[in-house]
């Protein structure tokens, strides 16, 4: 697969089979990835939590929500939820500087999403979590602070990419067929140029 492929397929997905489930060996191969990634001053403060089993699965599913822009919705549906999370935590006893770290979590989950989308699998970022209720469900250590949680399966729904109407709503929405939209800018219209200062 073309790495452009790979980016196109990356999408948030919020459905997904639950035939397909993820084993703690897949979740390790993702995180691998992840760690080989660049870190700001090579401090390396990030740590991956990996839940496979199905009730830890279930408790994790529980401190999430998901698709805020889809207030009438309560994602995912029963019987779609995620096979597996990999939970990014970062170490704060000797790594304090929040804005680094968040460089390196954006780099690390989407280099998870994308290692995911190669084994035919698909993810979501989600930030809207219940932070405290994570660090005391995991029984995390106070210098292990949750950033960012990752849900994983295989994808049972359709995303698609459209462009940004006149009205210039970046806002995702789904049609009657339950298809998952999600507008995406012009590639002319995010290139940033002297010419195009004038």
């Amino acid at each position: 697969m073309h790495f452009r492929e790979l980016v196109e397929k990356n999408r948030s997905y919020r459905a997904f089979d639950g035939t397909r489930k993820i084993t703690r060996t897949e979740l390790a191969e993702l995180a691998d990835c992840a760690r080989l990634t660049p870190s700001a001053a090579n401090k390396q403060p990030l740590r991956y939590y990996l839940a496979w089993e199905p009730a830890e699965v279930a408790a994790i599913q529980k401190l999430t929500r998901w698709a805020a822009a889809l207030p009438e919705r309560h994602l995912p549906d029963p019987g779609k939820e995620a096979a597996a999370f990999i939970v990014i935590l970062q170490e704060t006893e000797w790594v304090q500087e929040a804005a680094p770290c968040q460089r390196d979590v954006g780099i690390a989950a989407q280099t998870i999403l994308l290692a995911a989308v190669e084994k035919g699998l698909g993810g979501l970022m989600i930030g809207n979590y219940d932070r405290a209720g994570l660090q005391e469900t995991l029984r995390l250590p106070a210098h292990l602070s949750p950033q960012l949680v990752i849900a994983l399966g295989k994808p049972a729904e359709t995303v698609v990419l459209t462009e940004v109407g006149p009205n210039g709503s970046t806002t995702y929405y789904r049609d009657e067929q339950d298809v998952h939209y999600v507008p995406k800018r012009r590639l002319e219209d995010v290139i940033v140029t002297a010419e195009t200062l004038k």
